[in-house]
């Protein structure tokens, strides 16, 4: 979880791909007019993703029920979102990417081709709780050491 640009999708593809676990992008999941209101730069509401949360909410479940492991890159900003997605889920472990506005604002100014503007990131630093349970990750590290820590971290019994 994390603000836009922080990373989550090129973590998470990585992550799933070294674990051989299904990897998720939450953002494959929002309906077209989630996607067209971000395009035109205006943030989403709490009612704008309740169905959004309930279909990822639901792929996590098939996804163990199929005896799967899934990996879900996913905004996740407030905890009553993290605790939809994860609601009647054990042993799921949540990742926060944590980085800096003008850090992740840097990263975003160069992406291309995606919905997510630039400008509306100030709104996700805004609506952002950081988690209070949660494997903290900077994002200023390696994908490959992210990826150690958090195997590490498994290991040792997160």
């Amino acid at each position: 979880m994390g603000v836009s640009g922080s990373g989550k999708t090129t973590l998470g593809k990585a992550l799933a791909q070294k674990l051989g676990w299904d990897f998720f992008d939450a953002d494959d999941f929002h309906p077209p007019e989630n996607i067209a209101k971000m395009t035109a730069g205006i943030p989403l509401s709490d009612s704008d993703r309740v169905s959004w949360l309930a279909a990822l909410h639901n792929q996590l479940l098939s996804t163990r029920k199929a005896g799967r492991h899934p990996v879900l890159a996913c905004s996740a900003l407030k905890e009553i979102y993290r605790t939809q997605l994860l609601e009647g889920m054990d042993g799921i472990v949540v990742i926060y990417l944590k980085g800096s506005y003008d850090l992740i604002w840097s990263r975003m100014s160069r992406r291309e081709d995606h919905y997510m503007k630039p400008e509306m990131l100030r709104s996700q630093f805004n609506a952002l709780e950081e988690p209070k349970v949660a494997l903290v990750l900077d994002v200023k590290m390696s994908v490959k050491d992210m990826i150690d820590t958090i195997i590490k971290n498994f290991e040792e019994g997160y």
